[in-house]
This record gives C-alpha cells, sequence and structure tokens, in this order.
C-alpha cells in the first residue's frame, strides 16, 4: 500500500484552522423551557383574571360581595361534584350519571323528609342512594371491565327511571322549615353550601396532591396495567373514586332540593356537563393521569363567571348552552394540542 492511500488524519477539534463548536449560554434553554412550562400550567388562571377584569367592565356590580356570594351559592352544588369528578378524570374514568344521580338524592331527600318528618333520616338515605349508584358504577368499571362511558350512561338511564318512580314523576313539596336549614343556613354570615364548597376542595386537594391515594390515583391514570403490576389495588382505588362521585352527586341534589324547598325527579339535566366542563376547562386531561384540585377551582369560578355575566347582560340562556359547549371542546382541543407537543 502506497503512502498516497492512506487517509489523513483530521484536524482536532478546535485546533488551527477548525472553528471552535457552538455552545449554548449556560442554563439559557432550560430557563425559557422552564418559563414555557410555568405559563402553560397556569393559562387558566391567566384567562380567569382576563375574564374578570372584562366582568367588571361590562357589569360594575360583578365584585360587588353580595354578588360573589351568589355565584357561589349557585355553583357549590356542581363544584362539589367537580372536586369527585376531578378524581374519577384522574384515574382516566368518566362519570355521565351524576346528573341522574343529583336528581336522585335530590327526590329522595324530599321525600323521605315529607314521608317521615325527619330531615336527618332523609339526608342518610339520600347519601345512601348515591353511595349505591357509585358503588355499582365502580364495581362494573373496575371489576367487570366495562368501558366507563357506557357503563356509566346505562346506569344513569336506570336511575333517572328509579327517581320517577319513587317520585310517581311528582315533585315532592316540602314546607318544613329546618328541609331548608342546609341550603339557607350562614356561618359568619356565609351560606353554609360555601363553606361546603370550599371543604370538599380543600380536603379533595389534600388528599390528591398530599397522600398515597392520590399519588396512586395518577399512577392508575398514568398507566393503569403498570399500577397493577406494580401491586396497587387498582380495581379498590378506580371504584372509590366513583363512590366519591356518586356521594357528592346525592349531596349537591340534597343542596339544591334544601334550597328550593321541593325535590324532583327531572332535575340536572346539564349536571354532567358543567361538572366536565368544569374539570376539563380548568386544566384536567381527559386522558387521565394528569390534573389537579386547584385547576377545577379555577375551571369552576371561570363558567360560574361567564354564565353570571350572561345573565346580567339578559343574553339567552340557549347562548349560554352555546357558549358552554364551544369552551369545552376548545379545552379539550387544547389539551391534546399541548400533549401532542410534549410528545
Amino acid at each position: 500500500m502506497t503512502p498516497s492511500t492512506l487517509s489523513q488524519p483530521s484536524a482536532p477539534s478546535g485546533g488551527p484552522g477548525v472553528a471552535p463548536p457552538k455552545t449554548a449560554a449556560p442554563g439559557g434553554d432550560d430557563r425559557a423551557s422552564r418559563l414555557r412550562s410555568l405559563a402553560l400550567r397556569f393559562s387558566m388562571l391567566w384567562v380567569l383574571v382576563l375574564l374578570v377584569v372584562a366582568a367588571t367592565v361590562l357589569y360594575p356590580g360583578f365584585l360587588r360581595a353580595a354578588n360573589l356570594q351568589d355565584i357561589l351559592t349557585q355553583n357549590a352544588a356542581v363544584g362539589i361534584i367537580a372536586v369527585a369528578m376531578t378524581f374519577v378524570i384522574i384515574s382516566g374514568g368518566f362519570d355521565l350519571s351524576v346528573g341522574a344521580t343529583y336528581a336522585l338524592g335530590s327526590t329522595v331527600f324530599a321525600g323521605v323528609t315529607k314521608s317521615t318528618g325527619s330531615v336527618l333520616l332523609a339526608g342518610v338515605c339520600a347519601l345512601l342512594a348515591g353511595l349505591a349508584v357509585g358503588g355499582a358504577n365502580g364495581t362494573i368499571i373496575a371489576r367487570w371491565k366495562v368501558n366507563p362511558f357506557v357503563t356509566t350512561l346505562g346506569i344513569s338511564s336506570v336511575i333517572a327511571g328509579l327517581a320517577y318512580v319513587y317520585s310517581d314523576s311528582a315533585p315532592f313539596i316540602v314546607d318544613d322549615v329546618s328541609f331548608q336549614y342546609l341550603a339557607l343556613t350562614a356561618l359568619a354570615g356565609v351560606p353554609l353550601p360555601i363553606w361546603i364548597l370550599l371543604g370538599a376542595f380543600l380536603i379533595g386537594s389534600v388528599l390528591l396532591s398530599r397522600t398515597g391515594y392520590g399519588r396512586n390515583i395518577f399512577a392508575i391514570g398514568g398507566n393503569e396495567e403498570a399500577a397493577r403490576l406494580s401491586g396497587l389495588r387498582v380495581p379498590w382505588l378506580v371504584g372509590s373514586a366513583y363512590v366519591m362521585t356518586g356521594v357528592t352527586a346525592a349531596l349537591a341534589g340534597m343542596i339544591d332540593a334544601s334550597r328550593l324547598g321541593v325535590g324532583q325527579a327531572d332535575v340536572g339535566a346539564t349536571v354532567a356537563l358543567d361538572t366536565i366542563a368544569i374539570v376539563v376547562v380548568g386544566g384536567t386531561s381527559l386522558r387521565g393521569g394528569e390534573g389537579a384540585v386547584w385547576r377545577s377551582a379555577v375551571g369552576l369560578l371561570i363558567l360560574a363567571t361567564l354564565t353570571n355575566v350572561f345573565y346580567s347582560l339578559n343574553i339567552s340562556q340557549h347562548w349560554q348552552l352555546i357558549a358552554k359547549g364551544v369552551i369545552v371542546v376548545t379545552a379539550v382541543a387544547l389539551d391534546s394540542l399541548l400533549r401532542s407537543r410534549r410528545t
């Protein structure tokens, strides 16, 4: 082999005549990435701030204490359900039966009060009815592996039918003053439903973010099979989330029945949509494994603010439904887009 056929050694990196490699500014990319991540994480919080500013301009009385109290009181029931729905959605599930359970709780609470005169017994019966619905959903979904959408839709039909049968398709009008204590009692000048709402968000937030139970719910939503292989009691954990939605939906029905003085089976038609909208708009992913209770609180305030402004401006309820649907679809599309970009 002649010397001309040998390959010449390349110049060492950074040697004479060779430009030194370009390096990024230390920490520059990491800092920008953290800022983008922070902005995305709290994006709906910024939306809420802008919405409150706009609401104040459009409706000068928006920030009055009485108006804010009315907003929270009127949305306390659906907000309580949203706390439990956050657990279900993070676990990778879905619950369309909360509207029917809400109606069942309202009907049983009023019906038992009217027939026995005991508000306490009526409350226990209504909560047990919600517990039974949640237990049925959890068993069918977690143990029998039936699709959550199909299961809760079917259970919703069954529960709605039972509520109509129990009430004989007629509302239970309750004249007992004690029946309205749940909704009209105030502590430190604040209605009891608001205290229950705040307590639900506080307990739910601690349970989800500060306990092993909450971490397990996230693990199941992220990868159920991996969670099962790691030794988690997946059926029990998933079932418990549906029990929470059942009980909170019944409690929500009790609160609104107490506020109106009547329990009936034909209420709650939009409760499921409202609850899921609150959770999704707040930023909890429908694909599971990602979300937070504080996000659902933000979602509740966003939709409650919109509803209050619509009513104050005398905008038709039909347009409110259209706006709510558009917001939900946009939130889901945005979540899908962000996930695909991260992937």
